[in-house]
This record gives C-alpha cells, structure tokens and sequence, in this order.
C-alpha cells in the first residue's frame, strides 16, 4: 500500500474500517509529511493509549476475579449499595455475577462516570451479565432499623433476586451476617473490583430513575436534581413544604421538621 498515493480522506475512511490499526501502518503514516497525514497520526496515538490506559485499569479491576477463578469460584458476585447519605428515599443495593469474558473498558465506580456513559454501561451489564439482583429498602424502613442495617438488608435481598446462588461475594466495605458463601469486604471496592463497579452502576441507576419517579410525584422537591441528598435547596424545600413520606424522618435536616 503506497500512502503517498492515498488522499487524506481516503486515509480517514480506510482507518475507520478497521478494528485495529496495523502498527506498520501507523509507522508509514508518520513518515508522511502532509500535515494532515500528522493530525491523523496523533490522533490514532493519542486513542492507543487510552486504549491501553483502559485495558491497564481493567486488568487491575479485575485481579479478585481472577485470584478467585484461578481457586475454582465460578459464580462471582460484586455487591454495592448507593442512597446511604440522603435524607430521601430508599437505599438500593445490586449484586452482579460477570462472566469471566465480560470485558467493558472504562466500567468503574458510578460515582467517576458520567450521567449518559453510566445509563450506557448500565444497560449492557443487564443485558449481558451472568445474574443481577436488586435489592430496595425504603425509608421507613430506614428509619426503623438504622441506614446500616438497610443497607446490608438491601444486600442481602439483591443476592436473593439475583436468582444465582453465589460461590463468593465481593463486597464494598460491608461484612454480611446470614451469608452462606464467602465473602471479600473491599474497602473501596467499587473502584477495584469489575464486579463490584457493575453493581456501583446498576444500583445508581436503579435509584436516580425511582428519585426521577418521585420528582414526578413530588415536584416541589427537585428530586431530580439532588436525587435526595441535603443540598440547600432540599432544606429549603422541607423547611417550605414540611416532610414527604419518602423522606427519612431520623435523619438530621428531616427529624426537625417532622
């Protein structure tokens, strides 16, 4: 192939065909001169490397799942909670079981990817996932038992709906009582373990849809837009409108105006 030959958009339209840019290809497109031609090349270069910035991480996220296969685990499940700090509505918790081909680059704690690629990842994970459970535990249920204990309560439900009994639990920084199987508790999990990120995204999807739900119900609040959490616009709202029954009445910024 003679690039000299080739015009620049036909460069552009040849390399958008391909899945991977031959390396030999890469070295005939920096020897050419047209600056077009060295537009393209730092392009391309600046896209390999995060593509192996990516596959790094993933390699990295995914060191647990490999230790544990490599013992005989086979069903692996990352289980993570979000809704711990509002002062409404539910915790939810999810628990994911990969397969041990499931690759995703750029999966990682929901709380470093953004609103559009978390919706995006989110569907792939149910859709291609071995088992996803969700587990949802409201607030007067919160209220009654204390946010600890909804919380490993809707982790112990998200194993149950998985459907999949599981070998192993990889577990953000939570230790369950009642589990049957073994369990990893990962300080920081979500940003070092697959499993557990995929459940990170499941769960704060799951939960900013029902808050959009509530916003719907009740739209003085901004639901929508702090997702529950006490922002001063929240306060604001419960000092003005008085509490909801979504909201967590034990709760500092709630139980004075309960």
């Amino acid at each position: 192939m003679n690039v000299e030959e080739m015009s620049i958009k036909e460069i552009r339209d040849w390399l958008e065909k391909l899945e991977e840019i031959p390396k030999d290809f890469l070295q005939l497109l920096k020897n050419d001169k047209r600056a077009g031609v060295q537009q393209i090349v730092r392009k391309q270069e600046a896209a390999l490397a995060r593509q192996e910035k990516l596959a790094q991480q993933w390699a990295d996220m995914t060191q647990y799942e490999r230790s544990l296969r490599e013992k005989g685990r086979q069903f692996i499940f990352g289980v993570d909670e979000v809704g711990r700090g509002p002062l409404a509505g539910p915790v939810v918790a999810a628990a994911v079981c990969l397969a041990a081909d499931f690759y995703l680059p750029g999966l990682n704690d929901s709380k470093k990817v953004p609103v559009a690629t978390r919706e995006a990842y989110y569907e792939v994970i149910m859709r291609d996932a071995l088992a996803v459970g969700i587990g949802i535990v409201d607030a007067a249920r919160i209220d009654a038992i204390n946010i600890l204990n909804a919380t490993k309560e809707a982790m112990l439900l998200a194993l149950h709906n998985a459907g999949t009994a599981p070998d192993v639990c990889l577990i953000d920084a939570v230790q369950l009582t009642g589990l049957a199987c073994e369990q990893v508790p990962i300080i920081g999990g979500d940003g070092k373990s697959v499993s557990i990120a995929a459940a990170s995204i499941v769960a704060k999807v799951t939960r900013d849809r029902l808050m959009a739900d509530y916003a719907r119900e009740y739209p003085q609040y901004g639901f929508e837009k702090h997702a529950g959490y006490g922002t001063a616009e929240h306060l604001a709202a419960i000092a003005r409108f008085g509490v909801t029954p979504i909201h967590r009445k034990t709760f500092t910024g709630v139980k004075e105006q309960a």
